[in-house]
C-alpha cells in the first residue's frame, strides 16, 4: 500500500488517494481465482479446470477485481489513515476508483470523516462544591425505623369506615380522556397504597374518604413529562370503585422488632448501625454530586467541531443500552414504542443531548491524556483483566476474548485523567 496524497478538504473531512501496487493487487486476484475456480465453467474445459487467462478472456479481465478490491480495501484504508495521522469516524465514505488493472494495480480516492481537533484549557482548577461532613439527626433515624415498620406491617381488612392515607386499597378503574377510553387506562382488582405515589399525582388522595362499595370519579391531569406523549398534560377522568380497605398494623419498636428486621439484638445497636449507614449514604451522594458537577464543568471546557456521525453513533449506543435495560422487565424496544406512542425518531432525539455530552467527555479525556502523556503499562492491563475475570467469575484468558486490549487501555487512561482532574479541583 502506498499513500499517494492526503488533504484536508473541510472541517473533519479528508481526501486520501491510495495505491495498491500491481504486484500486491495481482497476488490477491490470483487468490480470488484459486478460491473460485472450482465453480467456473468455460467452454472447452472441464468445470474448474480452465486456466485463469482463459477465464479472464471469456468473462472479461476484471472478473476477479471486485472480490480482490473487497479483500484489500479495508486494510489499505486503515494503513493509509494511520500514515496520514488521522483517525476515521465510522461514517459514510465517498469512494472513487482512479485506476485498476494488471499494469496499474488498484488506485482509489476516498473522502472520509475524521476525528475532530480538540482543545481543552484550564482543566486543572475546576471549582466544585465542598463535600461537608453530614449530620444525621434523630429524625433521620426515626424515619428509617418507620420505613422498616411499614415493611413489616400486618394488613388487616377493614369492613367499616372510610379509606385513609396509608391504607392499602383494592380498586377497579376506567380512564377517559376527552370522553374516550384510552389504552392502559382500565384495570380491575388493583392494590394501591394511598400515599405511595404509585399513581398520577392527585389520584390517591381522591380515594381517601370513600367506603367499600363506593363508585365515584377521580379527576386528574397527566404530568407534562408523562411517558406516553399522547396523554402528557391531558385532563382525565377515572370511573373508580373501591373494593377493599386494609389497615396497617405496625409492630412495636423494641428489641424483638430489631431482631426481626436486622442482624442486631438491641435497639441501640440497630440505631447506631442506621446512623453509620445514613452518614455513608449522605457522603456518597454528596461525592457523586461533586463528581457530576466536575464532569459537567469539564465538558464545558471541551472545544471541538464534532462530526454529526459521532453523536449519531453514540445515540444509537444509548438507545441500545436502554433496550437492554428494558429486557429484564420482559419488554422489547418495539413494545415500548408501541405502548408509549413515541416514534423511534423521537426516542433518538431524546437521547441525543446525552449522547453529545458523552462524545464531548470522551474527546476531552482523550485530549488530556495526550497532554499529560498518560501511559498504561502491561501490568496495569493484566491487573484489569484479572479484576474483570473475578467480577464475572471467568478466567483472564476468557475475558480477553470479548474485551479488546485497546478498549481496556482507553478506559484505564480515562480513569487516570479523571483522577488528575479530580485531584486538581478547587472546593468552594
Amino acid at each position: 500500500m502506498k499513500l499517494r496524497s492526503s488533504n484536508k478538504i473541510e472541517a473533519n473531512r479528508w481526501e486520501l488517494e491510495i495505491e495498491i501496487e500491481p504486484e500486491e493487487f495481482l497476488k490477491e486476484v490470483d487468490k480470488v481465482y484459486n478460491r473460485q475456480k472450482s465453480k467456473i465453467t468455460v467452454p472447452g474445459f472441464r468445470k474448474g479446470k480452465a486456466p485463469r487467462a482463459f477465464v479472464e478472456k471469456f468473462y472479461g479481465e476484471g472478473i476477479f477485481y471486485e472480490d480482490a478490491v473487497n479483500a484489500l480495501y479495508p486494510q489499505a484504508l486503515e494503513d493509509a489513515a494511520k500514515e496520514a495521522g488521522i483517525e476515521l469516524v465510522d461514517d459514510k465514505i465517498d469512494f472513487e476508483t482512479v485506476k485498476i488493472g494488471k499494469k496499474d494495480g488498484f488506485i482509489f480516492k476516498v473522502k472520509v470523516t475524521v476525528m475532530p481537533e480538540v482543545s481543552v484549557e484550564n482543566y486543572k482548577g475546576i471549582e466544585i462544591k465542598k463535600v461537608e461532613d453530614f449530620e444525621v439527626t434523630d429524625k433521620d433515624i426515626e424515619d428509617e425505623i418507620e420505613k422498616a415498620r411499614n415493611k413489616s406491617a400486618r394488613l388487616v381488612s377493614s369492613e367499616d369506615g372510610e379509606a385513609e392515607m396509608g391504607d392499602v386499597t383494592n380498586i377497579n378503574f376506567e380512564g377517559f380522556v376527552d370522553g374516550e377510553k384510552f389504552d392502559g387506562g382500565t384495570a380491575d382488582d388493583v392494590n394501591l397504597e394511598l400515599g405511595s405515589g404509585q399513581f398520577i399525582p392527585g389520584f390517591e388522595e381522591q380515594i381517601a374518604g370513600h367506603k367499600i362499595g363506593d363508585e365515584f370519579e377521580v379527576k386528574v391531569t397527566f404530568p407534562e413529562s408523562y411517558h406516553v406523549p399522547s396523554l402528557a398534560g391531558k385532563e382525565a377522568v377515572f370511573k373508580t370503585k373501591l373494593n377493599k380497605i386494609q389497615k396497617k398494623e405496625l409492630p412495636e419498636v423494641n428489641d424483638e422488632f430489631v431482631k426481626d428486621v436486622s442482624e442486631f439484638d438491641t435497639l441501640d445497636e440497630y440505631k447506631k448501625d442506621l446512623k453509620e449507614k445514613l452518614e455513608h449514604s449522605k457522603r456518597h451522594a454528596a461525592e457523586n454530586e461533586a463528581e457530576n458537577e466536575m464532569i459537567e464543568k469539564f465538558i464545558e471546557l471541551v472545544k471541538a467541531d464534532i462530526p454529526e456521525a459521532l453523536i449519531k453513533n453514540k445515540t444509537r449506543d444509548l438507545v441500545r443500552d436502554f433496550e437492554y435495560r428494558l429486557r429484564p422487565q420482559g419488554i422489547t424496544l418495539k413494545d415500548y414504542i408501541k405502548y408509549t406512542g413515541i416514534t423511534e425518531e423521537k426516542l433518538n432525539e431524546q437521547f441525543k443531548p446525552q449522547a453529545e455530552k458523552h462524545v464531548k467527555l470522551d474527546l476531552g479525556l482523550k485530549k488530556v491524556a495526550e497532554l499529560e502523556k498518560i501511559d498504561v503499562t502491561d501490568e496495569e492491563i493484566e491487573k484489569e483483566y484479572k479484576k474483570l475475570a473475578d467480577e464475572y467469575k471467568l478466567k483472564p484468558e476468557q475475558v480477553k476474548n470479548f474485551v479488546r486490549k485497546e478498549d481496556l487501555t482507553a478506559d484505564i487512561k480515562k480513569r487516570k485523567v479523571l483522577e488528575i482532574i479530580r485531584n486538581n479541583t478547587v472546593e468552594k
